[in-house]
């Protein structure tokens, strides 16, 4: 029987994938890591749900690793005018790196979550490949572009063939399972307040310092707040008026400057990209044509591929609106996951 390790959150979707996984004869454990503080405190939902499917759970606790990593990350994004996205972080290092490790120590031969999203071995590739979920709307692998491609071969997604939540939630309903109408989490795990902005401030993370908004063109239109204070392509809140709707372009840090202008300054042909992880091949050919994707929720864009010193340059076909510095842009062909990279 072979073993599968689950990194249960407290949440429906991981609770289901156990579920899932025991109903497929794996020999499944739950293991629930604490993020969050350093008092180790065990998700009681968690350790509920392993319970009540009768299987082991563990739980250890890496919140100096996750403070030292992926918040450091966050709030040193900000004050460089880049807006981060912690959860592609954290799947990277911790959820397919650190809980991997633990999970083959222990014996287990693979680990699943309850993402959306697909593995599989390609005999075209010759390897193990990502690909989109069957339920397109809760797809996820925008966010799993950054595993490590030897970890592939011991991912499991047992949600890969659902077709909606409520498909997910009515198995667990029938389960008999607490967490079937549990919530969808979908704020920044570390920060319960939801607001980001008082979170750096509260921690010292930043030290909010006015300056000038400007155009493009370096004419001054009035005074800013703290640059951690405004994201690219925000409209409302600026404080200024002109003969046209303003938008953030971008931030000047050298002289403390918030860089505004028209909408149509907010598209971009070109993009570049670094931090490159690359799934589907060991290295990129220049001239690839596919899609690329610059945030969860957005749309495929057609595009092609060049290197350019241990980064990689995206032409699209066409302009494409307030690519973000911070973000990710992933790669895709059809559906499955190429790669990805770290907006610049």
């Amino acid at each position: 029987m072979k073993k599968v390790m689950v990194g249960i959150s407290g949440g429906v979707d991981s609770a289901t994938s156990c579920l899932v996984l025991k109903e497929m004869g794996y020999d499944v454990a739950g293991v629930n890591i604490n993020f969050i503080d350093s008092n180790d405190e065990i998700n009681i939902d968690a350790k509920e749900v392993c319970k009540t499917l009768n299987i082991p759970f563990f739980h250890f606790d890496l919140y100096n690793d996750f403070k030292d990593k992926i918040i450091k990350n966050f709030y040193e994004s900000y004050n460089s005018g880049k807006t981060p996205n912690p959860c592609i972080l954290c799947n990277k290092y911790f959820k397919f790196g650190k809980m991997l490790e633990f999970a083959l120590n222990n014996g287990y031969e693979y680990i699943a979550t309850g993402h959306y999203a697909k593995v599989e071995y390609s005999d075209k590739y010759g390897r193990y490949i990502l690909r989109k979920a069957n339920n397109l709307l809760k797809d996820q692998s925008y966010f799993l572009y950054q595993i490590p491609k030897d970890a592939l071969s011991h991912v499991i997604f047992p949600l890969e063939e659902f077709d909606s939540k409520e498909e997910v939630r009515n198995k667990a309903k029938e389960a008999n399972l607490g967490v079937s109408q549990k919530k969808d989490s979908l704020d920044i795990c570390f920060i319960p307040t939801k607001d980001y902005k008082k979170y750096l401030i509260d921690n010292n993370y930043v030290k909010p310092k006015t300056g000038n908004i400007v155009l493009s063109d370096g004419k001054v239109l009035g005074k800013h707040s703290g640059l951690f204070n405004y994201t690219i392509v925000q409209r409302k809140g600026l404080g200024v008026s002109y003969s046209e709707p303003l938008f953030v372009l971008g931030f000047d840090f050298n002289k403390n400057n918030l860089i505004v202008g028209t909408e149509k300054e907010l598209y971009k042909k070109e993009i570049l990209v670094s931090n490159i992880n690359l799934l589907l091949f060991d290295r990129l050919e220049d001239g690839l044509k596919l899609n690329v994707r610059i945030r969860y929720q957005g749309k495929d864009n057609p595009a092609t591929l060049y290197n350019d010193n241990n980064k990689i340059r995206i032409v699209f076909d066409e302009e494409i609106k307030s690519p973000t510095p911070g973000q990710s842009a992933v790669f895709y062909l059809d559906d499955i996951v190429v790669g990805g990279g770290i907006i610049e």
